[in-house]
């Protein structure tokens, strides 16, 4: 399986399987403090936490994503995309993805997680300030 971050900027992921909008949740682009971070960072995490529908919302997709996981390889497909969008593709999404790639890393044959619109130069690395 692998959890991908995006910008819906840049467009939908072609190979995404699932696809999560991320847009309703408090979005940190709006903190100057919080706005060169990505949601690998603690302080951003705890930003996007502090909303409400954060933890129901996560909570909801992975129960979803642990009935579907098992059917699909039932299926005979060996792969998932799972991909989370938010505005950027800098926080909320990455966030989600870190999150729920951490909470489905013990079923069946781990997580990759990649961020897509995090890529300075196309390898995956993040920019950092």
């Amino acid at each position: 399986m692998q959890a991908l971050s995006f910008s819906f900027r840049q467009g939908v992921p072609r190979d995404a399987d699932l696809v999560f909008d991320v847009r309703f949740l408090a979005n940190p682009h709006y903190d100057d403090a919080l706005r060169p971070l990505d949601g690998r960072d603690a302080p951003v995490a705890a930003f996007i936490e502090t909303d409400p529908a954060c933890d129901a919302f996560a909570e909801k997709v992975e129960d979803l994503l642990r009935l579907v996981l098992p059917l699909h390889r039932r299926e005979g497909k060996s792969y998932l995309t799972i991909a989370f969008g938010c505005t950027g593709g800098r926080h909320r999404s990455v966030y989600m993805t870190e999150r729920i790639a951490a909470a489905l890393a013990d079923e069946g044959d781990g997580v990759e997680i990649r961020h897509r619109d995090l890529a300075v130069d196309g390898t995956g690395e993040a920019k950092r300030p």
